[in-house]
């Protein structure tokens, strides 16, 4: 498993073309969602590295309403989830290290008391994809959430329950060549700019258009 780079943790305004308004951990600016990847093996303890920090995200109620289904590149499984992803994601996923399917439970019961419906399930598992992503971004893998997938086909390739919410299906793998990619993907291949914090974070109440 590879050793985190120190410098990840350096409160910066830049890294390459990307730029904050106010300085943060290097780890936000160079995590970003490549689709070029190598196809090398990654290492059974490095795949459950990324899912023990998801294990430990925050979720109302300790619910913990993130279920994961992981496969590495060579099982029948990852052929079966591979199987699932749209046409535009399978042709550059093929090369991903392990595929990862995200599914959340929105049905918990409380400690004594009847089951109740969480309305947070889905935001408390993406809390936990990112968990995995930026330990992903320290250990240096990246990560690509897909919701291009076909829901139907994931389900009966992992078996998955009806009570479960199919989210993502997550590649992960060493950063590749973007020559490698389809043309029309290799322009995509970088990191993304954000919008003005402005047009996002408001003091006290929203504006009136947002």
């Amino acid at each position: 498993m590879t050793e985190i780079d120190p410098s990840i943790v350096q409160l910066v305004s830049r890294d390459g073309d990307r730029a904050t308004e106010t300085p943060v951990s290097a780890l936000f600016l160079r995590r970003w969602s490549a689709r070029a990847m190598t196809g090398e093996s990654i290492p059974e303890k490095a795949l459950l590295c990324l899912l023990e920090a998801a294990r430990f995200a925050p979720s109302a109620y300790n619910a913990q309403p993130w279920r994961f289904v992981y496969a590495r590149n060579g099982e029948a499984a990852f052929d079966a989830l591979l199987g699932a992803l749209t046409d535009s994601n399978r042709v550059w996923a093929r090369k991903a290290s392990a595929l990862i399917l995200v599914a959340s439970k929105a049905e918990f019961t409380p400690a004594g008391q009847k089951p109740v419906t969480l309305g947070s399930a889905s935001f408390d598992t993406g809390a936990a994809w990112a968990s995995l992503a930026l330990q992903a971004a320290m250990l240096g893998w990246t990560t690509h959430a897909m919701a291009g997938f076909d829901a139907g086909k994931a389900r009966a390739a992992v078996k998955a329950p009806e009570n479960l919410k199919l989210e993502v299906v997550i590649a992960v793998g060493r950063r590749g060549d973007a020559a490698e990619l389809p043309p029309e993907k290799q322009a995509l291949e970088k990191p993304n700019a954000r919008r003005p914090l402005a047009l996002t974070a408001f003091s006290g109440a929203f504006p009136d258009e947002v």
